[in-house]
């Protein structure tokens, strides 16, 4: 058994493991930590396989993003688990037949896994060939290359649904004070204030 073999193993069994006890934890800030931990075991996979650019984007957006701003939101609201607990154990049933429904289609699914016709020859012969270029360049040459105006497409379609969810989402409160930035700007000096002569001893 070589060094790759054993790697994968170890942290194969990292992953398992961190993933039970993400679920099983009774604090919430442990799920959390545990949840990383099952992130950065995956990352390794990734990178074992050969595909760093997918690692990168586990550790940076799922690990530096996601990961972190639930342990944030955890620490910081003022949940009571115990009582979330104890309204999740009666659906414990429920889901223990979802889970078991799962598991029975990931065996169906894997016992009549095939392979296409020609499988080994794309896996021998990449394009591009990875001794030219490395994974990341190629990924980077095929977004902006050969699939530039999906990959912007795409860009402008997220585009459109941020904004309609923002149009959706904005409502204008007549009870709440707003600041008009170009009022503020625009506004006539002589109109904005009035001086008064106060004399002394009158007060205003």
């Amino acid at each position: 058994m070589s060094v790759a073999d054993i790697t994968f193993y170890v942290y194969a069994i990292t992953i398992v493991v961190a993933a039970l006890l993400t679920v099983t934890s009774r604090s919430p800030v442990h799920s959390v930590l545990w949840l990383i931990l099952c992130f950065i075991s995956a990352a390794t996979m990734f990178i074992l396989l050969g595909a760093e650019f997918v690692a990168m984007l586990l550790v940076i957006v799922y690990i530096g993003a996601v990961a972190v701003l639930f342990l944030f939101v955890v620490m910081m609201l003022d949940v009571d688990f115990a009582q979330l607990r104890a309204e999740m154990s009666k659906y414990l049933p429920i889901a223990s037949l979802i889970g078991l429904v799962l598991l029975m289609q990931l065996a169906l699914a894997y016992g009549t896994w095939t392979y296409s016709e020609g499988v080994d020859t794309r896996l021998g012969n990449p394009t591009p060939p990875i001794d030219e270029v490395h994974n990341t360049a190629a990924i980077g040459l095929l977004l902006y290359d050969r699939y530039f105006l999906p990959f912007q497409l795409s860009g402008l379609v997220l585009l459109v649904a941020m904004i309609g969810a923002i149009v959706l989402t904005l409502r204008h409160r007549g009870d709440v004070k707003r600041q008009n930035v170009l009022a503020q700007m625009y506004r006539d000096p002589a109109k904005a204030m009035e001086l008064k002569d106060v004399k002394p001893g009158q007060g205003l």
